[in-house]
């Protein structure tokens, strides 16, 4: 069977620069690509540290309306240390949201995409 590896998934923003700052400044992700192809289209790559898989943001990059993606995950080792890391660059984060199936915290960019991040203690086990 073909492995199929999601690479990209595009997050719908109203303000790209302050969608970098975001991500790259405040949560620290490193910033892949900020390329001006066209007047029409601005492409911002962004990768969590540790993920194979990378966010994308921009001009002429989505038709959804801005704000509107849900459920992004990302998958850490300790949520504690996730909460603490959110909590200390400034990120309105929650409460740690402890469930039968696992152990979240939930945050949003400027525009509301929302995400949450959920505490798997073996994950580097799963690649």
């Amino acid at each position: 069977m073909v492995e199929y590896r999601i690479e990209l998934v595009g997050v719908p923003v109203a303000d790209v620069d302050r969608s970098r700052a975001f991500y790259g400044e405040t949560l620290g992700w490193p910033v892949d690509h900020d390329q001006v192809v066209s007047d029409e289209i601005r492409f911002v790559q962004v990768t969590p540290p540790g993920s194979a898989c990378s966010i994308a943001f921009g001009v002429g990059i989505s038709d959804m309306p801005a704000g509107s993606l849900r459920a992004l995950q990302c998958v850490v080792a300790s949520i504690e240390e996730a909460h603490a890391d959110l909590e200390s660059r400034g990120v309105a984060v929650s409460d740690i949201d402890e469930q039968a199936w696992g152990r979240f915290v939930y945050f949003a960019d400027p525009d509301g995409n929302s995400w949450s991040i959920q505490e798997l203690p073996d994950y580097s086990k799963m690649a």
